[in-house]
């Protein structure tokens, strides 16, 4: 028997709960590590270890509930993949939800550690190979979600997902934000994760492009049907 999905309303507040969670564990570990190495590759270790797991429990917990896109890459490139069934109300709120949660997240975190909360980041990252770097993680990103999605196997979603983005912040020049909504609450954070507000715009269209070349992969690697994908029973009418 298939369990009706949460109230929208509960979706959306699971949705700026979880994103604010993620941020706070990323840029909180960023500020911990910072403090406790000059070392900029433990620092890295420790922050990208930290981020890998936060994600992946929070998924675990909040992927139920809402789907746990906490991107508002991941909301709409799964939106666009079940398009036919509506839901753009949704795909407004989930991604209002993003950015509020994530700027929520960055002033939680530095809260946490005795900063004032809300030092504009200055750490400029407009150079073209971070571009690059940042549509290559995105594109990543996009296609292990719509992968898993394809293949049946949405329940490994803890899992990959987190261990791509682990590997993504090593592998990729630009540290792997591949998130718009963590990228704007990361702006509100002057640490070792921070992005200066200037470098936004450039960092969101990377993402975007990003995006779109992930859907591409995977329309070509699985075609645009899901034909094995299961549904979550808790959240059929889900965005992604």
């Amino acid at each position: 028997m298939r369990m009706s999905p949460p109230a929208l309303p509960r979706r959306v507040a699971a949705e700026f709960i979880g994103t604010g969670a993620l941020v706070a564990v990323v840029v909180g570990s960023g500020i911990r590590a910072d403090s406790l190495s000059q070392d900029i590759g433990v620092r890295l270790l420790a922050n990208a270890a930290a981020s890998a797991i936060g994600l992946g429990l929070l998924i675990a917990l909040i992927g139920p509930l809402s789907g746990a896109h906490f991107n508002p890459v991941v909301t709409l490139s799964e939106w666009w993949s079940r398009r036919r069934e509506g839901g753009s109300r949704e795909v407004l709120a989930y991604i209002g939800a993003q950015l509020a949660g994530a700027v929520a997240g960055a002033l939680l975190a530095e809260a946490m550690f005795g900063r004032t909360p809300g030092a504009w980041a200055t750490e400029s990252r407009s150079s073209l190979h971070l571009l690059l770097g940042e549509a290559v993680a995105t594109a990543g990103l996009v296609l292990v979600v719509q992968g898993l999605r394809h293949i049946g196997r949405p329940a490994l979603a803890p899992v990959a997902v987190a261990g791509y983005i682990g590997a993504a912040i090593w592998f990729t020049s630009s540290g792997s934000f591949a998130n718009p909504a963590a990228t704007v609450g990361r702006a509100f954070s002057d640490s070792f994760t921070g992005i200066a507000p200037a470098s936004v715009p450039a960092f969101a269209a990377a993402q975007l492009l990003g995006m779109l070349l992930g859907m591409v992969l995977a329309g070509v690697l699985y075609g645009t049907r899901g034909a094995c994908a299961e549904p979550n029973p808790a959240d059929a009418r889900r965005t992604g």
